[in-house]
C-alpha cells in the first residue's frame, strides 16, 4: 500500500524537525517551540483517538516528560516523532488505568456529515483518516487496529517505527493497519450511501 498524503507531508518536516531538536537539546528555547509546533497537532490527534476528550490533559503530561528527558533522546526527526508518540501512548495507558476504563470515543460524531460522500479505495480512506472528523470513526475500531492506523496516518510513522511504539512485530502491525483501513473504507462507503439516500428523500406531500 502506498503512503497517504499525510504521511508524505510529515516526511518533509523531518530534516527541519531533527535540526530543531538538536538545537533544543543545546538549550535553544525557540527551537524547542518549533519542534513542539510541528509535533503537537498530530500527537494530539493520536491521543484523541485513545482517550477522547482527555487528550489535552494527557498531552500536557506527555510534553512535561518530553521536555524533562529531551537530553536523553538520540535520533533524527522521524525518530523524535516515534519517541514522542511512545511517551504519549504510555501516558494515555496510565490515564486509562487510573480511570479503569477502555478508550472512549471522541465528541466528533456531529462532524461526520462533513466527510466526502464516497471513498473508493483503502488509499483514499487513508487520506480521510488524517482529518479531525475521522478520529470519531477510528475510535470505533478495535483497539489494536485503531492504534496502528493512528500511528501511521496521524503521527506519520512508518511500519517499523509504529511496531516499535506498540511493542509488536511489524507483520502484526501491518496486518492491523490493513484491517483497520478496510473497516474504515466500508464505513465511509456506508456513510456516503446514507447521505445520498437522505438527499434524495423529501417529506410526504412535498413536491420535488
Amino acid at each position: 500500500m502506498g503512503k497517504g498524503r499525510g504521511s508524505r507531508r510529515t516526511e518533509t518536516y523531518d530534516k527541519e524537525l531533527g535540526d530543531a531538536v538538536a538545537k533544543a537539546q543545546r538549550g535553544d528555547e525557540t527551537a524547542f517551540s518549533a519542534a513542539y509546533r510541528t509535533v503537537h497537532p498530530p500527537l494530539l490527534g493520536y491521543l484523541r483517538g485513545l482517550v477522547g476528550d482527555d487528550a489535552e490533559d494527557v498531552a500536557s503530561d506527555a510534553w512535561l516528560e518530553i521536555a524533562r528527558d529531551l537530553g536523553r533522546f538520540r535520533g533524527d526527526g522521524a525518530g523524535f516523532r516515534a519517541w514522542t508518540a511512545r511517551i504519549a501512548r504510555n501516558r494515555a495507558i496510565d490515564h486509562l488505568r487510573r480511570l479503569k476504563s477502555r478508550p472512549r470515543g471522541t465528541t466528533l460524531a456531529g462532524e461526520l456529515a462533513e466527510l466526502p460522500a464516497r471513498q473508493d479505495t483503502a488509499e483514499e480512506a487513508l487520506e480521510i483518516v488524517t482529518t479531525r472528523q475521522a478520529l470519531a470513526l477510528i475510535a470505533e475500531l478495535p483497539r489494536q487496529q485503531a492504534e496502528a492506523v493512528l500511528l501511521q496516518t496521524v503521527i506519520g510513522l512508518d511500519g517499523p517505527a509504529a511496531a516499535r511504539v506498540l511493542g509488536k512485530r511489524q507483520g502484526a502491525v501491518r496486518s492491523a493497519t490493513h484491517r483497520g483501513l478496510k473497516r474504515l473504507e466500508k464505513r465511509l462507503l456506508s456513510l456516503g450511501r446514507d447521505r445520498v439516500t437522505d438527499s434524495d428523500s423529501s417529506p410526504l406531500g412535498e413536491s420535488r
